[in-house]
């Protein structure tokens, strides 16, 4: 080898470490980057939840002054934050569907998620019946007095006692393509989004579709910019809703003399919330307290607005940019879960219509309780699109097998309260649900991360 040769090696040898110096250093700069940033967004999150927990307990205090003047105001604040979240809950809901079934239809990961989901929803759902068929026999709440319940049977909404369940189950089917979004029924609107994202995943792949698929995903886009500034002001919201609460209770408005049945079905919520769905989590190899602390925003909302479609937004936001779930997962299990996943509905529908089967003499077997169940069940399935939910569902069931519906004129009264703690187990459920599948499918999903995500 002479001189020229060896000189030439030496250059090429230089330039090879120097290269691959380099690219090390990028690499260093590039992890360094990507811890700077995450830890960046794990204080802005701490910061957030600190933020909020601020606003509820000064809401609380705030309510309980009693002060006429402030009162209207808060209440005037959450119905604002109320209706912007049931704004963006039905778009929502249509774009996540139609964006990720576009692009999972086809594939064969779409049966795997929406297996999981069915089956995660159903096992949820059953538990939650099956704690609150437990505590009722466990507790056995005694008969009210006949004279009460008569009298209470004058605050109950005359006109929807006359409507049967299958008219619910009607509601769903749309027969208008602007109806389900103007009428806010969600139901229908995840039938539209569905076959719509179907629609696009199996048609030609023409220049047309992807025209359309990019207005769909800037709506999407748009969407989610919407989503950020109303995060961003929630606190306000939560200090509203709070102070909102913090005054119906200190004006004696959500307290109830129902004892036993109240004591069934907030302590099945309980159960439910705390015990059973970790347990799920647990032996799906989750840490229960860490997806908690990941989803507590959407729980703070659902708590507060009393819907799980208005906090689909915030959960969808958690999910994605907390827990860190696929998005491709998130944004098909959670809409979803939103509109058939309902554990605190269904205990509350087989709770309450024991109670009402009871004091209206009907004979409650075992097999009738069990039969109940599975009622209970499926009718938690078809909320969605009801009005006022459970408590309607109920009234419907009631008045089709001919029971006396006095006694849910004297629930009415403490529906409120029961009603938030529904709801929020509910989307605790739905985080469960999601969580669970995310981790199951995660070696088989490709974790996509172009789709735009709920919050930045």
């Amino acid at each position: 080898m002479n001189i020229l040769q060896m000189a030439a090696l030496s250059i090429k040898f230089i330039r090879n470490k120097g290269s691959d110096n380099m690219s090390n250093q990028s690499n260093d700069i590039k992890k360094t980057a990507d811890e700077v940033i995450r830890n960046n967004q794990n204080s802005n999150q701490r910061k957030q939840f600190v933020l909020w927990i601020v606003a509820l307990v000064v809401g609380s205090v705030l309510g309980w002054l009693g002060n006429s003047t402030l009162n209207e105001l808060f209440n005037f604040i959450a119905t604002v934050f109320t209706r912007l979240f049931q704004f963006i809950a039905v778009p929502t809901i249509a774009l996540a569907v139609i964006t990720t079934l576009s692009a999972l239809g086809a594939k064969k990961d779409t049966g795997k998620i929406f297996a999981r989901t069915i089956t995660y929803t159903l096992l949820t759902t059953i538990s939650a019946a099956a704690v609150g068929l437990a505590l009722y026999i466990f507790i056995a709440p005694g008969n009210l007095p006949a004279e009460i319940v008569g009298n209470a049977a004058s605050d109950v909404p005359q006109n929807l006692g006359k409507l049967s369940y299958y008219d619910h189950f009607l509601s769903v089917i749309p027969n208008n393509a602007l109806a389900p979004f103007i009428s806010g029924n969600v139901l229908s609107v995840l039938l539209i989004a569905a076959a719509v994202g179907l629609g696009l995943a199996f048609m030609p792949k023409t220049e047309n579709r992807e025209v359309l698929l990019k207005g769909i995903q800037g709506l999407q886009e748009l969407l989610f910019t919407l989503i950020r500034a109303l995060i961003t002001a929630l606190p306000v919201g939560i200090l509203a809703f709070s102070a909102q609460l913090s005054a119906q209770i200190e004006a004696g408005v959500i307290v109830g003399a129902l004892g036993k049945y109240t004591l069934v079905v907030l302590g099945g919520n309980f159960i439910q919330f705390f015990v059973v769905l970790p347990i799920f989590m647990l032996l799906r190899g989750l840490n229960p307290i860490h997806v908690f602390k990941k989803m507590s925003p959407a729980l703070a909302v659902a708590l507060f607005t009393k819907s799980s479609a208005a906090t689909l937004p915030v959960t969808l936001a958690s999910a994605e940019n907390n827990l860190k779930v696929n998005h491709s997962i998130s944004r098909f299990v959670l809409p979803i879960c939103t509109t058939i996943n309902m554990n605190g509905c269904a205990a509350f529908i087989l709770v309450t219509s024991l109670f009402v089967m009871q004091n209206a003499g009907f004979e409650l077997s075992f097999g009738t309780m069990i039969t109940w169940l599975f009622i209970a069940v499926f009718a938690a399935i078809g909320n969605a699109g009801v009005p006022m939910g459970c408590y309607f569902l109920t009234l419907s069931l009631m008045s089709g097998v001919g029971a006396p519906i006095g006694v849910m004129g004297l629930i009415l009264p403490i529906y409120t309260i029961i009603d938030m703690i529904e709801t929020a187990e509910n989307v605790w459920s739905d985080s469960t649900v999601c969580a669970m599948t995310d981790h199951d499918l995660a070696e088989v999903i490709e974790h996509k991360t172009e789709l735009h995500p709920a919050v930045n």
